[in-house]
């Protein structure tokens, strides 16, 4: 083989140039080396020279048959100048792609892309034409037509909330993030019977004030029943505490956000979003969006009283709150017989009204989102 040809053959395989080279650069400069024109090349072949000049030019493809022919006139491989052929066609085909993408970089602007960017989610490029690409790589669709369709519509659509239908391309770009994580995790098949059990283990993990120790065990706990966990920060223009979405009939995702949330309410979503999954069926997607309750009367109800219920059964917090008096030590001493962190029945004292919304907050563990170490931290 030449030196022309063992040069383009070492980088076929991993060099992808912004510039198109055809397949007849690389016979011409083979022609050059041996001093032969394109007549003495199609009589060695049995091409017209108008076939030559068009297979030099990149016009007439390299089939089977040339390739051959190529392999015994001018040296390697059938399959190096097929290889040849493959990549400049496709090289083509980026080209004509990321001219149409052009057309679609207004569909940036709906992204959270600088978040997105800062997450690690996606790279920043300087092409915006590139940038389109890279964003529909991470959603895993081909056209934003196609992203439409399958994430800003159900998104827009969720419960008819105005919110929502204001920001669906950050909600759903949230969301991707979770079902990506998802797909790294190791999961059985969704088991109601493991999955109660886990959350029963969940609910003594709520004593634990270190995330970094907490989030290891109530992911393999519920992954081993069948529900990926995962935290993801929400970017800007996602209002949103938590989801839950069927990923498949056997296997589901509680997706939770960070935004300098306490752990009462982190906790409250949580056991809100596995309601959603012990009673609500596999049919819908749901999402818990900060600042509005009640986005579906009768689930989002039962989804809030299984949470309350679940971490504080009511008898007890009767019982609790009948001699009226709410000191901090009373509350961690309550917390500990009940098995809980103080800051949930700071959390629901609160939201009972039994207990302004400025006292006892220092009981709550504060999580801040460490997006760089892609975990959340705590502090009191």
């Amino acid at each position: 083989m030449t030196s022309a040809a063992n040069q383009a053959f070492a980088t076929l395989a991993e060099f992808s140039p912004d510039w198109i080279s055809a397949p007849g650069d690389t016979i011409v400069d083979l022609l050059e080396e041996r001093g032969w024109t394109q007549a003495e090349l199609a009589l060695r072949t049995g091409f017209t020279r108008k076939h030559i000049n068009q297979l030099l030019k990149g016009d007439a493809p390299i089939s089977e048959e040339t390739a051959l022919k190529l392999e015994r006139v001018l040296g390697s491989t059938a399959r190096f100048w097929l290889g040849l052929e493959a990549q400049y066609r496709e090289q083509l085909g980026r080209r004509e792609d990321l001219d149409q993408l052009a057309g679609e970089t207004g569909w940036l602007k709906e992204l959270p892309l600088a978040d997105m960017v800062r997450f690690g989610w996606v790279k920043k490029s300087i092409d915006k034409a590139r940038q389109v690409d890279e964003c529909l790589r991470y959603f895993a669709v081909s056209s934003v037509s196609a992203w439409r369709a399958q994430y800003e519509q159900p998104v827009a659509a969720y419960r008819a909330s105005a919110t929502l239908r204001r920001t669906p391309a950050a909600v759903s770009a949230w969301l991707r993030e979770g079902e990506r994580r998802a797909a790294t995790l190791r999961c059985g098949e969704f088991d109601q019977r493991k999955f109660e059990s886990a959350l029963v283990f969940a609910r003594g993990l709520t004593r634990e004030r270190s995330p970094s120790r907490f989030f290891v065990q109530l992911a393999e706990a519920c992954s081993s029943a069948g529900v990926a966990v995962v935290i993801a920060p929400a970017p800007k223009g996602c209002p949103v505490n938590g989801a839950t979405k069927w990923l498949s009939p056997t296997r589901a995702l509680i997706l939770l956000s960070v935004r300098g949330k306490s752990d009462d309410k982190l906790w409250f979503t949580f056991f809100h979003e596995a309601a959603h999954l012990l009673k609500h069926g596999k049919r819908l997607t749901f999402l818990d969006i900060l600042g509005e309750d009640g986005l579906s009367d009768g689930e989002e109800r039962e989804a809030n009283d299984f949470a309350r219920d679940f971490l504080l059964p009511m008898e007890a917090i009767r019982t609790f709150t009948k001699a009226g008096v709410f000191s901090a030590a009373r509350v961690e001493a309550f917390a500990e017989q009940q098995g809980v962190s103080p800051g949930i029945v700071v959390g629901r004292l609160q939201f009972d009204g039994l207990l302004p919304w400025t006292q006892l907050n220092d009981l709550k563990v504060k999580y801040v989102w460490n997006h760089e170490a892609q975990k959340t931290e705590g502090t009191a």
